[in-house]
């Protein structure tokens, strides 16, 4: 699904995630992805590598964590932030292991 112009993740249609253009506004110059995260976690991830980590605009004050997708992306660190993202929105039945 595409909101604002750009490609979005969710579930149940809430949002989790949505990329961010480097060619607009969104992007700011750089490939990324807004991802929705847990109380204190976009904090701690601009504290430990503003390089890779950024409070993406609109949704940021909300806590969503913007990761930049480029040489310096930890692919697997990134698959797990959205995997966190997806259990914060999806109804627990979707989440339960079992």
């Amino acid at each position: 699904m595409r909101s604002h112009g750009e490609p979005t993740f969710r579930v149940k249609n809430k949002m989790f995630a949505t990329y961010a253009n480097a060619d607009n506004h969104h992007g700011r110059g750089r490939h990324g992805v807004w991802i929705k995260a847990a109380a204190g976690r976009q904090a701690r991830a601009i504290k430990t590598d503003p390089e890779r980590f950024f409070v993406p605009p609109y949704v940021g004050p909300s806590g969503w964590v913007g990761v930049y997708l480029d040489a310096k992306t930890d692919w697997k660190e990134l698959a797990d932030i959205l995997r966190a993202a997806y259990t914060l929105v999806a109804p627990k039945k979707l989440t339960a292991s079992g």
